[in-house]
């Protein structure tokens, strides 16, 4: 195990023809042609991106059982992505649970976000996780049965989410919504086309289905 960090660690400076070879030679991860990693520490259990999926400098994803990258996807910079090891003390009551971070294509996640990934994260396609220092926790303490628990996350298509947010376990937004800066996402909501806002979060207002943000046909957002 310890020679196979150190080697981690060699691989992460490597040139990135030289860290791909390494990469699926070692890791047995599955790389498409055109995708791409930075300077990053990123090392889950299974690692998948498609093609055109980008992976940016400085950061880390650990302890995942799976990340998965849709084409054209973009993890940008200063991320702190991990979970908790199936085989971990804790979590042994959720035989079910999934460690894994799911980007879907042409989504982006931008800078200095924490991901925490002890149950499942899915962020949809076109979606952005936008600004910074927003917080996406799967994992709790239940304070009535004196364990440790989690609740997966699921972040639906051509969503928006605001700087500083908070996500917590058993969250869901639905299809073609926005979330507002320093929301707090707390409960599995379902209107789609809506402005969700607040501490804990609600349904605003109703969004126009003609929005250009839910009509494009690519990610990148001029």
């Amino acid at each position: 195990m310890k020679m196979k960090r150190l080697l981690a660690l060699a691989v992460v400076i490597l040139p990135w023809t030289l860290k791909r070879w390494a990469l699926q030679r070692f890791w047995g991860y599955q790389l498409a042609e055109t995708a791409r990693i930075g300077l990053s520490y990123v090392f889950p259990g299974e690692l998948v991106m498609a093609e055109r999926a980008f992976i940016g400098h400085f950061n880390v994803a650990i302890h995942l059982g799976r990340l998965e990258c849709g084409e054209h996807s973009i993890i940008n910079r200063s991320n702190w992505i991990t979970g908790h090891s199936p085989d971990g003390a804790h979590f042994t009551h959720r035989a079910d649970r999934d460690p894994t971070l799911v980007v879907g294509a042409h989504a982006a996640i931008t800078k200095s976000h924490i991901i925490d990934c002890t149950d499942r994260v899915e962020i949809g396609d076109y979606t952005t996780l936008a600004g910074y220092h927003s917080q996406l926790i799967t994992h709790g303490i239940n304070v009535v049965d004196g364990r440790q628990d989690c609740k997966p996350i699921r972040i639906g298509a051509y969503c928006l989410i605001g700087t500083r947010v908070t996500v917590l376990g058993g969250a869901a937004l639905p299809d073609r919504c926005v979330l507002g800066a320093a929301s707090v996402l707390n409960k599995a909501h379902t209107e789609e086309l809506s402005l969700y806002a607040g501490q804990p979060a609600v349904r605003i207002r109703a969004l126009s289905a003609d929005s250009r943000y839910f009509t494009r046909e690519r990610g990148f957002v001029h």
